[in-house]
């Protein structure tokens, strides 16, 4: 008889081991994909925002014969975009073409001709459409990211997230002239 119930017994505690383990990798994936659909979010807008970037060097070339050298960093950074798979190189670059992307916005006000010209301003608004897009999207996708690396740090889950080589996912950052605030000017 007290054979029998230690039998049971450490069948019980076999099956809340196992249940506990399958709720662990259930947690794991779920974090791990929502985390991923985060960012096939933000990537449609990243995406159109790179489509935006030959439309508006093309336009000002015309008028920023001197800022060749940011135009074509713009241009070099949405090849690279759109031909990185790895969501982190994704990220990265996205961060540093928001970065250019300011710059360019920037340089151009000293371009009063630039400024005036009605393709550029309905590119910039278009641009500036879509920044606002990823700002809010880049809020969630940082928080599934920050819900993420949190979940495979925790006791127990870093010994799971570790056996099944889940790495920290890198947050999108926010550009420093983003971070600027001059006051409202009238």
């Amino acid at each position: 008889m007290n054979q029998t119930v230690a039998i049971i017994l450490l069948i019980l505690l076999g099956v809340v081991i196992i249940s506990f383990l399958i709720n662990l990798y259930n947690k794991l994936v779920m974090l791990k994909f929502n985390v991923d659909k985060a960012y096939g979010n933000i990537d449609v807008v990243l995406k159109q925002r790179a489509d935006e970037i030959p439309n508006l060097v093309t336009v000002a070339k015309h008028f920023m014969s001197y800022e060749e050298k940011l135009l074509t960093r713009l241009t070099e950074l949405r090849t690279f975009y759109n031909n990185t798979i790895d969501a982190d190189q994704r990220t990265a670059l996205a961060n540093e073409t928001s970065k250019a992307l300011s710059s360019f916005f920037a340089v151009s006000e000293n371009y009063p001709e630039l400024k005036s010209n009605t393709n550029f301003l309905e590119l910039q608004k278009r641009v500036s459409e879509l920044e606002n897009k990823i700002a809010d999207r880049r809020e969630f996708f940082n928080d599934s990211v920050n819900l993420y690396n949190i979940g495979i740090h925790e006791f127990p889950n870093v010994i799971l997230a570790k056996i099944l080589a889940y790495k920290d996912k890198t947050l999108l950052e926010i550009t420093d002239s983003e971070k600027q605030y001059n006051g409202v000017q009238f």
